[in-house]
């Protein structure tokens, strides 16, 4: 199953791996946001799924969030695979910490997309070349950085408000780029200052420079 917010990008793996008969590969089902994800990994329950990162409605993680009970079902669990265009450390930890099998970014070819999604289905890890490396560091290393609790007390959606507030945005660049009302947006906010203890935009602009989320 292919989860991705952009119809052509899905449109162009389906054409890419969706050649069952050359690939193996059936794709059963395609969603662009999380609430689709979920209707239709629950409808045809996919033996794995490509998820993007960035999704509106809360994002990859979200998904996984949702769909932690198929992950672990005995009998045909669903595994994931993030293919992304971001190859940003805290995306990459977001989504393995959720319970996915591994991370490819979206320069990958067919063949080796291919490839990963059968590693994945046998519950392999797969990883692009690049990230494998920063993967085991970040969590086999005895000095990886410790968990910023600040920061897991966000949904994906209130840390995407977040760093956007803090870059300058404002609320309506905010509510267009993610998909979103401006209410909506407003309510992010107010739920990141309570979360996170700050009384306005400005302090929490200091607070996201200061961890390097800008």
């Amino acid at each position: 199953m292919l989860v991705d917010d952009h119809r052509m990008f899905r449109a162009g793996v389906q054409a890419e791996i969706g050649r069952t008969d050359e690939t193996g590969v059936e794709v059963v089902g395609e969603a662009g946001d999380v609430d689709q994800a979920m209707t239709v990994i629950q409808a045809t329950r996919p033996d794995v799924v490509l998820l993007d990162v960035h999704l509106p409605g809360g994002g990859g993680v979200e998904v996984l969030r949702r769909s932690s009970t198929m992950m672990a079902a005995a009998d045909a669990p669903v595994r994931f695979l993030a293919l992304s265009v971001s190859d940003a450390a805290e995306d990459v930890i977001g989504v393995i910490r959720g319970g996915a099998r591994g991370y490819v970014t979206k320069t990958i070819t067919g063949t080796d997309l291919v490839n990963a999604i059968f590693r994945v289905a046998d519950d392999d890890a797969v990883f692009s070349p690049r990230l494998a490396g920063f993967v085991l560091d970040a969590f086999a290393s005895t000095d990886a950085p410790p968990v910023d609790e600040d920061m897991d007390r966000l949904t994906q959606r209130e840390r995407e408000v977040l760093r956007l507030i803090a870059r300058g945005y404002a609320y309506k660049e905010i509510a267009k780029q993610l998909f979103i009302s401006v209410k909506t947006v407003e309510s992010h906010v107010s739920a990141v200052l309570r979360k996170l203890q700050l009384s306005n935009r400005h302090e929490l602009t200091r607070w996201a420079t200061a961890r390097r989320l800008v």
